[in-house]
């Protein structure tokens, strides 16, 4: 079952600094049919809701030529996630990883992002498919699926580094 803030067996949390500012602005809210965490999916589905995307004023400008893309990744804050576990134990069979191996959204910058599917666009409100947030999640950016992105800009010098 999903936990909300219980230390599972051979946990291991953590003194976290305090939060500092990282300029941080939330472009939006993401509306789901989900209000708890304990019901909330684990991972977004192709084939899942319908949840809506809410662009504040003055970005709702930025959403022109989104609806060209198939799929867009959305970046958003797991508002209700602790920041303090480094190592986590998913199965909660005491067997741990760090939380940097997991998709967890118990993390030290609890940022979730999802490969979404656009369904329509109308003025700032965008219908996807394929979240995995709460309801009223503060949305912290979108972008094309890297995957369906061809770069608009010319090339430049890094864009041809290979390995040695």
């Amino acid at each position: 079952m999903v936990r909300l803030n219980e230390i599972r067996e051979n946990e291991l949390a953590v003194n976290a600094p305090a939060p500092t500012d990282a300029g941080l602005v939330f472009i939006g809210r993401i509306h789901t049919p989900w209000t708890s965490r304990l019901e909330c999916p684990r991972q977004g589905r192709p084939d899942g809701p319908i949840c809506e995307i809410e662009i504040f004023e003055p970005w709702v400008a930025a959403l022109d030529g989104i609806e060209n893309f198939e799929r867009i990744e959305v970046l958003y804050w797991l508002h209700e996630s602790r920041r303090d576990l480094v190592r986590q134990s998913p199965a909660n069979d005491g067997a741990t990883r760090g939380t940097f191996s997991l998709r967890s959204p118990v993390r030290p910058n609890p940022i979730g992002t999802s490969i979404a599917t656009m369904v329509s666009r109308t003025g700032g409100k965008l219908l996807v498919r394929g979240l995995d947030c709460l309801d009223d999640t503060p949305l912290i950016d979108l972008k094309p699926d890297r995957a369906l992105f061809t770069p608009i800009a010319p090339p430049q010098p890094g864009d041809f580094q290979t390995g040695d």
